[in-house]
Order: structure tokens, then C-alpha cells, then sequence
């Protein structure tokens, strides 16, 4: 018996002259820009990424329109922390059978770059069928991004101007964001939670790139931090080491207490996991008045 292809090749093709009408510029074997105009000394910042364990939990709800977005902003907000403006997007798809799926997360891609003033320039969609058992929609589904963005070589900002006494400046997050999802999906397999009971954990992480471009036009910010993985002291820690956070100053939005009563959590732990309520920082110096200050570097 002669064996078949297992990759369906004409699904594929679909999904990209699907795309192709809301993204021209992909299809080629790469993706080309022009570096804009008006830079002296251009540096380019380039930053990785995916949406983890989330994916899980857009699998168990079967919703996977935000999906996309997460993934867009995982990256574009790490890649602004030195004050670049994003340029473009890359992506990266794995999955076991191409289905209407993917069509929902590149909606959630191109919804993304759209928030972030940036252009989807290509990616990769690869289908990685197994012979038994036949594989599902969501079967291996996961998912990376790659984004570039541009910033004057006298305008980096890397925290090198910090001074002790500096405002430590939180922007409010949309939620859990993409990080804490292990612990979440813990929860729901323990049954400790349910999702129909916290459709939140699927609201899209926030893409601070327009914010940010704002605000670098209208006060001085000497160093910035995208609060992911490890919470606000690890992740600020990375800029300054000597950040002291007023955990009273802000409300905690309700999904955190909610997962700290149902997993009875620590709160050392939530803070080490989780955003808290605030998914991206800005310092400045203690003159600007700007915000919602939530602590000072020391």
C-alpha cells in the first residue's frame, strides 16, 4: 500500500490566499521594509515570544479570536521598554490539521499589529500531522512571535539615567495578560476553578505600544518595564534593583483575588506570578506629573 502525505497541502494553500487579501506583503520566502526616514543613527530591537500556557485555556473554551493578540503583544511591549517605535511582526504557527482556527488567530494577529501601528511582514504556518491517533484542530497548537522595531541610537532608553528618589509609574493591565497561566490551568484541573464562571482569563493582554510613542513626546521616562513572568519586582528589577512598590497603592482587579482564594495562593507567591493589576511600568523623575505612581526607586 502506497503511503499518502499526511500535510494537507491544499488546506494550506487556502489559508494563505485567505490572508493574503488582509495582508498582501505576505507569500514571498521573506518579508522586506524600508528603513524609515528621518533617523540619524538607526538602531533596530528585535524581541521573541509566545503566549504559553494560555493557549490551554483557549482550547478548553474552544476561542481562539484573542489568542493572536496576546501573541502580538507579548512581543511589541517588550521591544518598546527602550523606547523603540515597532515597525513589524513575524509569526509563527504550529498545529497538528490547518482548520478554521488559524483563521481566528491571525485575525487576532492582524488585530494586534493594527493596536501596535505596525505591519504583519510574513510568517509560517506548519502543519505537524501524527499517524495515530488521526490528529484534532487543536492537536500541538502553539504559537511565537518575532517583532522588530526602530529607535534613535541617542534615544535608547536602558535605565541608565535612573536616580534614586524616581517615580516608579504603573499602567493598568487588562487582566492576567499571558503569564500565571500554569498555575491557572492548575486550577481549573483541580477543579478549583471553572472558566465559564471567569471568562476574563481570555481578555487580551494590552499592547501599550501607542500609549508609550505618546508619552515619550510629553515627559521625560528614564527607564521602562513590561511586567510578564516574575511580577512586578523581578521584571522592574531588570531596569533598576532598587525599586520599593507600594502594593496599596493601587485596587487589585477581582480575577487576581479570585484565583488567590481559590488556589489559596500566598501573596508573595501572586506577586511573583502575576501582573496584579499592572502590566507595564514607566520611571521618571520625581518633578513629572503623570499617572498613577506606585512606588520610587531607592
Amino acid at each position: 500500500m502506497s503511503l499518502k502525505y499526511k500535510v494537507d497541502i491544499e488546506a494550506g494553500n487556502a489559508f494563505v490566499d485567505r490572508l493574503k487579501l488582509k495582508a498582501p506583503s505576505i507569500g514571498g520566502f521573506s518579508g522586506m521594509m524600508k528603513v524609515p526616514s528621518g533617523y540619524e543613527e538607526p538602531v533596530l530591537v528585535s524581541g521573541a515570544d509566545g503566549v504559553g500556557t494560555k493557549i490551554n485555556i483557549a482550547k478548553i473554551n474552544r476561542e481562539f479570536t484573542t489568542i493572536g493578540i496576546d501573541l502580538v503583544a507579548m512581543c511589541v511591549n517588550d521591544v518598546i521598554t527602550c523606547g523603540a517605535k515597532p515597525l513589524y511582526f513575524l509569526d509563527y504557527i504550529s498545529t497538528g490539521k490547518i482548520s478554521p482556527i488559524i483563521d481566528e488567530i491571525m485575525e487576532g494577529i492582524l488585530k494586534g499589529c493594527e493596536i501596535a501601528g505596525m505591519d504583519l511582514l510574513g510568517g509560517e504556518t506548519a502543519e505537524h500531522p501524527r499517524p495515530a491517533p488521526p490528529p484534532t484542530y487543536d492537536d500541538d497548537l502553539d504559537l511565537a512571535g518575532f517583532c522588530t522595531g526602530i529607535v534613535e541610537k541617542n534615544e535608547i532608553i536602558d535605565g541608565s539615567l535612573i536616580k534614586k528618589g524616581d517615580k516608579i509609574i504603573g499602567l493598568p493591565s487588562s487582566g492576567v495578560h499571558s503569564n500565571g497561566y500554569s498555575l491557572i490551568h492548575e486550577l481549573i484541573w483541580r477543579q478549583k476553578i471553572k472558566y465559564r464562571d471567569m471568562p476574563e482569563l481570555l481578555t487580551p493582554t494590552t499592547i501599550y505600544a501607542k500609549q508609550v510613542e505618546e508619552l515619550l513626546d510629553e515627559i521625560p521616562i528614564v527607564g521602562m518595564a513590561h511586567i510578564t513572568g516574575g511580577g512586578l519586582e523581578e521584571n522592574i528589577s531588570r531596569v533598576t534593583p532598587n525599586a520599593q512598590i507600594d502594593w496599596s497603592s493601587w485596587e487589585r482587579p477581582d480575577v487576581f483575588n479570585k484565583i488567590q482564594q481559590a488556589g489559596e495562593i500566598e501573596e508573595q507567591e501572586m506577586r511573583r506570578v502575576f501582573n496584579c493589576g499592572i502590566g507595564y511600568v514607566l520611571i521618571v523623575p520625581p518633578e513629572v506629573e503623570y499617572g498613577m505612581q506606585i512606588g520610587e526607586v531607592g
